[in-house]
């Protein structure tokens, strides 16, 4: 019996950002990821976030957080080196653990306080694992051959082992979709334009991007909200992109979800969430979005936990899941926003 012929992954990319609206905050982050040393030697992270306020009267905006890190990961993911722009007390806790679930533990263990308030740079610590995952993709746009060196690298019975973890890690890479085949997954991965995330006609709707030379990684996120009086409502529009820098210039995006969704003003209530498919590797990771809607109904502050709860493996997106989880600071970035006289 043939397999059904499988539609085209999605590969449009709703980039730039749209103009700031009047009366909105916007929260910006960045994990920018290069190798200063090589493709054998330590990645350079450097994570920023900032919450800009725009007035009524529209205009420049007034920023009201910010924070920076640098770190240093070798091969491993672990982290050797680290320093922030504002030390919370904590950051060299971090020296020695690895980018992935662990990490996340031990912030939720050491820096409680960054979450509780929501503030910006726990959301760029957070976002370390996430990208040591994947920031990795950037080599596959300087080395056509990558993935074999990948192979090599690692020992063909290593990346057989490797491969065979990732099968039902997420909806995309179920047991029997197009990126687990034994063939290896299709060789189209990689060939949407990621556009540029800054729009030329608002030059401030976005904070400073490093630039470096040689391969690049960046995770980016943008989170705009609107208190809606007359409808009690906070609206939110937000968007989320893994992307690498090509060799010839411009960038590849692998990963990019743009996402909606309307909160009630006073309970905080989920009423409506829209995520959208922008950019994604396999024909299959489109249909993740489908279980985000057991989310509506449950508190926005409380988005992180309900992730892990009701998407966790199969049922979610590794990507889609960590763009909802940001959704938890809205009541903090809500609350930049005056009330009524």
């Amino acid at each position: 019996m043939a397999m059904a012929t499988l539609p085209p992954p999605p590969r449009s990319t709703a980039n730039p950002a749209p103009f700031r609206p009047a009366d909105s905050v916007r929260r910006t982050s960045s994990i920018d990821v290069s190798w200063p040393d090589g493709p054998e030697g330590e990645r350079l992270f450097i994570g920023s976030a900032r919450d800009l306020l725009t007035p009524v009267a529209g205009g420049p905006g007034e920023t009201v957080a910010q924070a920076r890190f640098e770190a240093r990961l070798a091969q491993d993911k672990t982290i050797t080196t680290i320093t922030a722009d504002r030390d919370p007390g904590m950051i060299a806790q971090l020296v020695g653990a690895r980018g992935g679930g662990h990490l996340r533990l031990l912030l939720k263990e050491v820096m409680p306080d960054l979450i509780a308030r929501s503030d910006p740079l726990y959301l760029v610590l957070d976002d370390i694992s996430g990208t040591a995952l994947v920031s990795d993709f950037a080599w596959s746009q300087w080395f056509p051959d990558w993935a074999e060196r990948l192979r090599d690298r690692l020992g063909a019975e290593e990346h057989a082992r490797l491969m065979e973890k990732r099968v039902n890690i997420c909806w995309g890479l179920q047991e029997g979709h197009s990126g687990v085949q034994p063939g290896g997954p299709p060789n189209n991965v990689a060939d949407a334009d990621a556009g540029d995330v800054r729009n030329p006609a608002d030059p401030h709707g976005w904070h400073e991007l490093p630039e470096s030379e040689g391969p690049g990684f960046r995770r980016a996120r943008r989170i705009d909200v609107v208190r809606d009086e007359a409808a009690g409502l906070l609206r939110i529009d937000s968007a989320f992109q893994d992307s690498a820098k090509q060799k010839d210039g411009g960038r590849v995006a692998i990963h990019e979800y743009r996402m909606t969704a309307t909160a009630d003003l006073e309970t905080l209530e989920i009423l409506a969430l829209t995520p959208e498919a922008r950019i994604l590797p396999f024909s299959e990771c489109p249909g993740a979005v489908h279980n985000t809607q057991r989310l509506v109904g449950r508190r926005i502050s409380d988005i992180r936990e309900d992730v892990l709860a009701q998407l966790r493996g199969p049922q979610g997106c590794t990507h889609l899941n960590d763009a909802l989880r940001a959704l938890a600071d809205v009541p903090r970035l809500a609350g930049y926003l005056r009330e009524p006289a």
